[in-house]
């Protein structure tokens, strides 16, 4: 730790550094352990910045999005945590929507539908990060973020600032590129159509009261813990169920009694209570049916205590 505070007296940045920052602040679980280093770049120069300082110190890192789809252990995570949420600009220009990688993703689709842009209304009240739905290349309600994107705006692990366009070949359900290298992604062009404000915003609101009826809003959560597969014949949330483990707890992690593919920190959970659950259901379900789910949540950070 004395190499890192050594780091972080040569580093100078616009945006904010602290050593040992709980990440349980920052991730939708609630839960985590201290970041060695967290860095909140104010803007994409300061992203160059750290990249060259991690390099120069042989210092590893860690892009936080919006904290969700994300696991991060108990003992937290060694190196530098880049916590994207200040660039966070949103605009647009004919119908293409200009906005940053940190930009909560439900704030991007609600400028969209008051600016009259239809396509993001399928991922309004979503957790997460423009540049995290990216990632994953995010999709619900029958929407993907890959057919809307345009570009992306990175900076390379090497500190060069490039543009990525995407190709088909690049993506697939719950799969982007961004996945199996280490560019970040700083700002998202989108490729929108014009719609009607009101009849989005109807939309919009459906989908939100959907997601609240499953309890998405009730309990610290991931959203979805598994990604379906469509080999299996049905959702992922239905073959858990039909095992009978909605309501499993282990520690403070319970399986949801509204969705069975959400796993709620009832309060008290750790990050191992949460994982265990996740194990556990997934053990469970192959087990019994022989299903092989994948999950949707990564596990990030130190996890050799386990």
């Amino acid at each position: 730790m004395g190499r890192l505070k050594e780091w972080r007296r040569k580093i100078n940045i616009d945006g904010d550094l602290r050593f040992d920052k709980p990440m349980r602040d920052h991730t939708t679980f609630r839960v985590g352990g201290p970041a060695d280093v967290y860095a909140r770049p104010a803007h994409r120069e300061d992203v160059i910045t750290l990249l060259a300082a991690a390099r120069e110190h042989d210092v590893p890192w860690f892009v936080l999005g919006g904290g969700a789809n994300i696991l991060v252990a108990d003992d937290g995570i060694r190196g530098i945590v880049i916590d994207m949420g200040s660039i966070a600009h949103c605009d647009h220009r004919g119908t293409t929507l200009i906005a940053g990688a940190g930009l909560p993703v439900s704030d991007a689709s609600a400028y969209a539908a008051d600016h009259a842009l239809a396509g993001l209304d399928f991922i309004y009240s979503m957790p997460g990060s423009v540049g995290g739905a990216v990632w994953m290349n995010a999709r619900c309600y029958d929407g993907e973020i890959y057919p809307i994107l345009e570009s992306v705006e990175i900076v390379t692990p090497d500190g060069a600032l490039d543009t990525y366009t995407p190709a088909p070949e690049d993506f697939d359900y719950k799969r982007s590129p961004f996945m199996s290298n280490s560019a970040i992604m700083t700002e998202v062009r989108l490729r929108l159509d014009h719609g009607d404000p009101e009849a989005l915003w109807r939309v919009m609101r459906e989908h939100e009261a959907d997601r609240r009826s499953k309890g998405h809003f009730i309990a610290p959560c991931a959203g979805s813990v598994f990604k379906n597969n469509r080999a299996f014949g049905s959702p992922s949330g239905a073959i858990i169920d039909s095992i009978g483990m909605r309501g499993t707890a282990i520690g403070g992690a319970k399986v949801s009694d509204l969705h069975a593919n959400i796993v709620i920190n009832t309060g008290n959970a750790t990050a191992t209570d949460i994982r265990r659950l996740i194990e556990h259901i997934h053990d469970q379900v192959e087990r019994r049916t022989g299903y092989d789910l994948e999950p949707e949540v990564l596990y990030v950070g130190d996890w050799s205590s386990r």
